[in-house]
């Protein structure tokens, strides 16, 4: 009968005032995502981001001096830290289900769009909300050091994990740093372009000594000469090169495979041989029967390249077979890496395989789409985090916290299954 007698905004506040609390803070985020744009990162670069960070701990250090006042108990309490996970899984919802823009077009008016949920990360919302539940979880972890148990270990390094993982995350990806660099072989690369298409020089330059790829047999089609539609229109239909399997059907066509080259160079007007070369290109003897007339076309098809012309085998005056061009399989690039403090490092690099030296992680980006294998440079990504080792450590503190969680609460469990 007395909590129901309870006024609103009575202490102890509980889940109503703490609700209405982050959903007010969520609205001004909204009205400041209205009013001022989206939050500004770049604001807490180096040097700023780490007095802001010494703030927030002195702020907590002091703070964690009035731990006994009810509203230190509320702000570091369950319902708080209650409604601030659901608003931060709420607004993590919206950034899974919105499609995420790097850029937004400054004339898309919508409401998605002016609200911020184009960019959540972003936004004033999402901002607020991060810094609170900051704020809120270091109240709590100074609230149970000041009185340190031994045996609430698992809780310390769950929580502190967590508290270190947001503070690196949040605060460092100021001074996260992202460009790509294309390096042609044999040379050796340090500039990029910014974002304003201005020419950086980065204290760390590339050398490609040689990039190859491995590609994927291509596949056969027929298409409509003249438009060059694949059939049949409806639902085009493809082969897959494949030696094992000889035999496949594309609409009213039988097609049979006869020979296949990977690496092949034109040897007369309608004949190949294997050439391993890099102006290479897959090349076929094919054989098309038409299944109702019966009439049989034979002859070589390739998907040609820069460096020579594709051919296609005509199975009358309105169809012809081709050759799609080939998908790539894997692409790597060897390089030698060179940082300004005198480090040199070797890596063959490729997609998912990156390579981590100092703060930098480099990845395999891309190369000369039209090339293909025959690319000359290979694009590669430069990623630059100071604040990744901070990142990790709060990620293996979390994980062991947890695990030590799963671990003592079983323990807690058999014992007391075996009172029983």
């Amino acid at each position: 009968m007395e909590d129901n007698k309870r006024k609103m905004w009575q202490f102890p506040w509980r889940y109503k005032e703490s609700i209405a609390l982050v959903g007010g803070i969520i609205v001004i985020g909204f009205i400041l995502q209205l009013t001022v744009g989206k939050f500004n990162f770049f604001l807490l670069s180096s040097p700023v981001n780490l007095i802001v960070g010494a703030a927030i701990i002195l702020f907590l250090i002091a703070f964690s001096f009035k731990r006994k006042n009810v509203f230190y108990q509320w702000f570091s309490g369950v319902p708080f830290s209650v409604t601030l996970i659901t608003a931060m899984l709420l607004l993590a919802l919206i950034l899974g289900l919105t499609p995420q823009l790097i850029k937004t077009n400054p004339h898309d008016n919508d409401i998605f769009t002016q609200l911020g949920f184009r960019q959540v990360t972003s936004s004033w919302s999402f901002v607020l909300v991060y810094f609170l539940t900051l704020l809120s979880l270091g109240s709590l972890i100074a609230r149970r050091l000041v009185a340190f148990k031994k045996k609430d270990y698992a809780f310390y390094m769950n929580h502190i994990g967590l508290w270190i993982l947001l503070f690196a995350a949040g605060l460092g990806s100021a001074d996260m740093k992202r460009y790509v660099m294309h390096v042609y072989e044999g040379e050796v690369e340090w500039r990029v372009f910014s974002d304003n298409e201005d020419v950086l020089e980065l204290p760390i330059a590339i050398q490609l000594n040689d990039f190859y790829m491995e590609e994927y047999p291509p596949k056969l089609a027929v298409i409509n000469r003249e438009s060059g539609t694949p059939q049949p229109e409806a639902k085009p239909e493809y082969v897959q090169i494949d030696e094992k399997r000889p035999h496949g059907n594309i609409d009213q066509w039988d097609i049979t495979l006869e020979k296949y080259i990977h690496d092949a160079v034109r040897n007369s007007d309608s004949t190949y041989q294997e050439v391993h070369m890099p102006g290479a290109s897959p090349a076929a003897l094919v054989k098309a029967t038409n299944k109702t007339t019966g009439e049989m076309s034979t002859g070589w098809v390739c998907c040609g390249n820069t460096a020579q012309l594709y051919m296609t085998l005509n199975l009358d005056s309105t169809f012809c077979v081709v050759m799609t061009q080939p998908e790539p399989k894997r692409f790597v690039s060897d390089i030698d890496v060179f940082t300004e403090d005198g480090k040199e490092e070797k890596a063959i690099l490729e997609v998912n395989k990156p390579l981590k030296i100092d703060n930098w992680v480099i990845y395999q980006y891309g190369y000369d789409n039209q090339a293909g294998k025959m690319s000359n440079y290979s694009s590669m990504e430069l990623v630059y985090d100071p604040w990744i080792y901070p990142v990790y450590l709060g990620i293996i503190l979390l994980a062991i916290g947890s695990i030590c969680l799963l671990w003592s609460g079983n323990k807690k469990t058999k014992k007391e299954n075996d009172l029983e």
